[in-house]
């Protein structure tokens, strides 16, 4: 074997290393989330049929409930009752989708990571094989050609973990726009239907406020999808990112919840907070891309001065 096919293929063995280190941060975040969702779940669950108590006593015949009957304030809190059953419901039933999501994520990181367990023996034998091939070679460079080719096949490796990264950052920025877009317009007919805008606005305000929900939600997944591909890749640039704002405030676009004024003041709220995540993701992006690029280089240098070498082998 040639020594620039051992290269290529200590190379190819390098990034699936890395891709392995990396599948492995990935699978230990997604049990860690899937812990807090379950959790989550088994709270709302409780909670909601705490609710739907709530709202069966308040249906039932007692005297407390004739008095207020008389006094006009139990179908209030009955309606009230509701609407906190109902959101909720709505929170519980987000917080499955999510848990069935990062469910198929763990299953399928599992399968890949199986399909990477030969690895580490085959880089051994490899870099067994390169070394022979030193040894066996006369040149004074060949030392440096060992160390070059070394730092060649990390250099690619951590080019493809910065590429997926960035990626993923891409898409979650498209998610974010599209999601801010669709507050915006959400908020825009709200603000109309405040002022007297007839059925025709509520509904469209209903409409934009369901697709502001999807969208949130498609973000949500992105968003996930970006933080765990920068688990490995914080180890070495700061890419820090707070996943909590963006993960957390999809539970109330939907209207009769609450009051008409507290919907549009919770849409600009998460609006806000779509705007904060979004330059968030622009700034790590920044970053990555200034390490691509830097990586792209010096990837160019490492094959020059290999390329030299080999002349004079």
């Amino acid at each position: 074997m040639m020594f620039q096919e051992i290269n290529d293929q200590i190379v190819k063995m390098k990034a699936d290393l890395h891709r392995k280190y990396k599948i492995n941060l990935q699978l230990e975040d997604f049990e860690a989330e899937l812990l807090g969702m379950e959790n989550t779940i088994h709270q709302l669950r409780s909670q909601l049929e705490d609710e739907k108590g709530d709202v069966k006593k308040l249906e039932g015949f007692s005297i407390t409930n004739f008095f207020s009957t008389i006094t006009g304030t139990k179908y209030e809190k009955l309606d009230k009752e509701k609407q906190e059953v109902l959101a909720v419901q709505l929170q519980l039933e987000e917080a499955e989708k999510t848990r069935k999501e990062i469910t198929s994520s763990i299953k399928d990181l599992t399968y890949q990571l199986e399909k990477l367990s030969g690895s580490e023996q085959a880089y051994k034998d490899l870099l067994a094989t390169k070394e022979q091939w030193i040894k066996n070679s006369d040149s004074p460079y060949a030392n440096r050609m060992y160390e070059l080719s070394e730092q060649e096949g990390e250099a690619k490796a951590y080019l493809k973990e910065i590429e997926e990264a960035i990626t993923a950052g891409d898409g979650a920025k498209r998610a974010l726009e599209n999601a801010k877009e669709s507050l915006n317009s959400a908020s825009n007919w709200g603000t109309l239907d405040m002022f007297g805008g007839g059925m025709l606005s509520s509904a469209i305000k209903h409409s934009k406020m369901d697709d502001a929900s999807n969208y949130i939600h498609i973000a949500q997944q992105r968003m996930r999808s970006f933080q765990k591909e920068l688990l490995d890749i914080n180890e070495m640039i700061q890419v820090d990112m707070d996943m909590s704002g963006l993960l957390k405030f999809a539970d109330f676009f939907f209207d009769g919840i609450i009051v008409d004024w507290m919907v549009q003041g919770r849409i600009n709220n998460s609006m806000n907070q779509v705007e904060e995540q979004l330059s968030q993701v622009w700034d790590i992006l920044t970053k990555l891309k200034a390490e691509q690029s830097n990586l792209q280089n010096k990837i160019i240098e490492l094959g020059k001065e290999r390329e030299n070498l080999l002349e004079t082998l």
